[in-house]
């Protein structure tokens, strides 16, 4: 076990084997421990003479003690219906999660994970072993504070009927997990211990000796005048040397020919204030939670650091920036020309994200007009809007003409649904931009209303619009000479709950898309 409390992955052949305390079921019927499972021939018959003294049985989790197995505990945890028209994936990781959870809360160490091979959904049997993960993540300031609670299980067992296939499995679910422990590492940190500078150490100490390239810049004079929307938000932070911003970028290219490139622009909102429109009433608790998008794009090359695909480049940059107040802070009425020469007003300066992203997705712009087969992208928590339009767990995904055409939107919807990582598509309309056009011959973008995004109409549609005209990527649609496919995600749902942990989305659908198609 490594500094991260992920736990050692070990396949196993035999449910009877001696090096674990206890083994968890997940699946939908007991009928599926014989046949093609003939090693869990021997869970069947207990756990069927329990369903007989229990109509709870299958219903929610159950320990049984048995000695058909060493460590005598059983635990069936049940996914329920799996042939609903609304039943998905996430029934397999619901009930991995539980399962683990009643694992550890039994007492075991070294748990073995049991997912039946059957025909219900193709990638089951991942989606089981990622959520297992996810219930054993031990967040940063705990491995670091506290040593004796760094990790809750030393050791977790994936069964199989095939080593070589699990084998790749579990190589795939290290690299996808220490990705995903990476982004919950910057995300879900405290505001100090993830504060910008922070995150530069962190990051540069995860990425030493790897293929990933670490170019850090923290001058205020240089964002002052290649990233002037990004320095307007990180003027009153720059008074505090422990709180002053860094622009993080990361680059790797895979052996072989370069494929595609992908740039990866991420919201890194250490602490969201709201600024001199401060946030009120009680609103401001959780605003540490602001830094996902960053955090995604940091977990993302860590999974590339790890798996090494081949035939890709990937650019990103990690924004990372305190919306502070104080005497410094930037208000509501300036007007701030961006590095595309787009003169833009600020509304508000509780739309703080769209403006530390918008000049650096100019720059990734201007790299991608030299680059093979160029994707664009911008990931944040940027707006409570997409969690009222789509709910609490969907990342929400958005294409620009050219994006649409390569159907990059609907791509990723299609393979997140196969992965246990969900989006929901969002269409960039007319009215979004024109709700961004300037309203004076003052200036020509208009960054935000005053009003809460949540009651705006369209209120996590228009963001992208913004970020399209006030980066210069509207004379770069359809319609251009050098189209360049852009896509915003909006994840301030699927980040995770706040009290809680977050979930690492959308990293395995991206990397499902983008990665593992390469390796």
């Amino acid at each position: 076990m490594d500094n991260t409390g992920l736990p050692e992955l070990i396949p196993c052949l035999d449910v009877k084997d001696t090096q674990f305390d206890g083994v968890v079921v997940v699946t939908d019927s007991v009928t599926k421990l014989s046949g093609v499972n003939d090693n869990l021939e021997c869970l069947k018959a207990p756990l069927e003479k329990y369903n007989q003294v229990d109509l709870a049985f299958g219903k929610d989790v159950t320990l049984i003690d048995t000695d058909v197995i060493p460590s005598r505990r059983l635990i069936f945890s049940p996914t329920g219906p799996l042939n609903r028209d609304y039943d998905d994936v996430r029934r397999f990781a619901d009930a991995g999660k539980k399962g683990i959870q009643r694992a550890m809360q039994a007492g075991c160490k070294c748990p073995l994970l049991v997912r039946p091979i059957d025909s219900s959904f193709p990638k089951a049997g991942s989606v089981t072993t990622l959520a297992a993960l996810q219930a054993v993540y031990v967040p940063l300031e705990i491995r670091e504070d506290l040593p004796a609670k760094s990790s809750k299980i030393s050791k977790l067992g994936v069964w199989c009927n095939d080593l070589k296939r699990v084998a790749q499995g579990i190589d795939l679910a290290n690299g996808l997990e220490k990705g995903r422990i990476m982004t919950r590492d910057i995300g879900g940190s405290d505001p100090e211990r993830m504060a910008a500078p922070r995150v530069e150490e962190y990051v540069t100490s995860m990425f030493r000796n790897t293929a990933v390239k670490v170019t850090v810049h923290a001058d205020a004079g240089q964002f002052q005048q290649e990233y002037p929307l990004l320095s307007a938000v990180n003027r009153a932070a720059n008074k505090v040397d422990r709180h002053r911003g860094r622009l993080i970028f990361l680059e790797y290219e895979g052996e072989g020919k370069v494929e595609k490139t992908l740039f990866l622009v991420g919201k890194g909102i250490t602490y969201d204030t709201g600024g001199a429109d401060i946030k009120a009433g009680g609103v401001m608790a959780g605003m540490h939670r602001d830094k996902c998008g960053a955090a995604t794009v940091a977990g993302f090359f860590k999974t590339l650091s790890e798996l090494k695909p081949k035939g890709l480049r990937v650019v990103g940059a990690l924004c990372m920036v305190r919306n502070s107040v104080g005497s410094e802070c930037y208000v509501a009425d300036e007007i701030i020309t961006s590095r595309a020469g787009v003169r833009v007003r600020v509304g508000n300066t509780d739309a703080e994200g769209r403006m530390v992203m918008a000049d650096v997705l100019c720059h990734c712009k201007e790299m991608a007009l030299d680059a093979t087969n160029p994707e664009l992208f911008t990931i944040a928590t940027l707006t409570g809007h997409a969690i009222r339009a789509m709910g609490p767990t969907y990342s929400i995904i958005m294409d620009n003409g050219p994006a649409r055409q390569l159907n990059t939107a609907r791509s990723m919807q299609e393979v997140g649904d196969v992965w246990g990582d969900p989006f929901e598509v969002s269409t960039i309309r007319r009215e979004d931009f024109e709700f961004h056009t300037g309203k004076s011959e003052y200036e020509d973008v208009l960054q935000a209303n005053n009003i809460p995004s949540s009651a705006t109409p369209r209120g996590h549609q228009t963001p992208s619009a913004f970020l399209i005209m006030s980066s210069g990527l509207d004379k770069h649609g359809v319609d251009s000479k050098q189209p360049l496919p852009y896509s915003h995600l909006d994840i301030a749902g699927s980040s995770g709950p706040f009290p809680g942990v977050p979930t690492g989305s959308p990293l395995v659908a991206m990397a499902a898309k983008y990665i593992l198609p390469r390796l």
